[in-house]
């Protein structure tokens, strides 16, 4: 098939690239570079990089013509107005056991909150947040040593495979209205620590590794805990990072202090 594509951030980035390897991608709408990193330079977003390698073109504003009829839309990160969902059918890749964590950040949310599963779900995108009717849905299990990284990595193979059975001829079921729940977007608050509470600390810890990183002050020193378990009751930090520096096991970071 030949199709358009809409996604920003990495987990959008990666479902793209595998299918692109089975379908035509007419082009990669994608949001313009943004300022990032300490010295706030531009920076493309993940799927554009994705897209300029594979030879995609890529489109950075929705007043662009979009003339394909199906738009599969992953990790995009901006509302589409109701005159382009009214011309296109637009196939929404969100992962969560839609209706439990809509919204932006529905992994981390999941692990956060303890959940033991989640999944990839496949809807017709709508102007009311991730409520759209479901094309397919399939579960898997969050294991006690997942982080974020290891849960997107699960979801994107399985994203495509859904993908496949539905493009051809989509058919859709109704969201349920039980079950409802929202991933606010991750802020600066989500970050901070409470190791009085480890196994809401471990949680929390997994669910912002890789890719962002959960604050602690430790030993008195602020850091950034990438990795961490509970042993005795207790928060025991494994990976830890401290300003400017590197990514460290925590005993040799206590070396360090010594």
């Amino acid at each position: 098939m030949r199709l358009g594509f809409a996604a920003s951030a990495p987990f959008g980035a990666d479902v793209l690239e595998r299918l692109a390897a089975r379908h035509e991608i007419a082009f990669c709408l994608t949001q313009p570079d943004a300022p990032a990193g300490r010295g706030r330079g531009l920076r493309p977003a993940p799927a554009k990089l994705t897209a300029l390698r594979l030879g995609i073109r890529v489109v950075e504003s929705l007043e662009d013509t979009l003339d394909e009829p199906t738009i599969v839309l992953v990790a995009y990160g901006r509302l589409i107005p109701r005159d382009l969902l009214d011309r296109h059918l637009w196939l929404n890749v969100h992962p969560s056991l839609l209706p439990r964590w809509r919204g932006a950040a529905p992994v981390e949310r999941a692990i956060m909150a303890g959940d033991t599963e989640t999944g990839v779900t496949v809807i017709k995108l709508v102007e009311e947040l991730d409520a759209g009717p479901i094309a397919a849905q399939e579960r898997f299990p969050i294991r006690p040593e997942d982080d974020a990284g290891a849960v997107y990595d699960r979801a994107v193979p399985l994203a495509v495979e859904l993908l496949e059975a539905v493009l051809a001829e989509p058919e859709f079921t109704p969201q349920p209205d039980e079950g409802v729940t929202y991933a606010e977007k991750i802020g600066p608050e989500d970050r901070a620590l409470d190791v009085s509470r480890p196994e809401e600390a471990v949680n929390r810890v997994r669910a912002l590794s890789p890719h962002i990183g959960a604050r602690a002050e430790l030993e008195g020193r602020p850091v950034v805990v990438w990795k961490a378990r509970v042993g005795d009751g207790r928060f025991v930090p494994v990976e830890v990072q401290p300003p400017g520096g590197r990514r460290m096991e925590y005993e040799t970071w206590l070396r360090g202090l010594r």
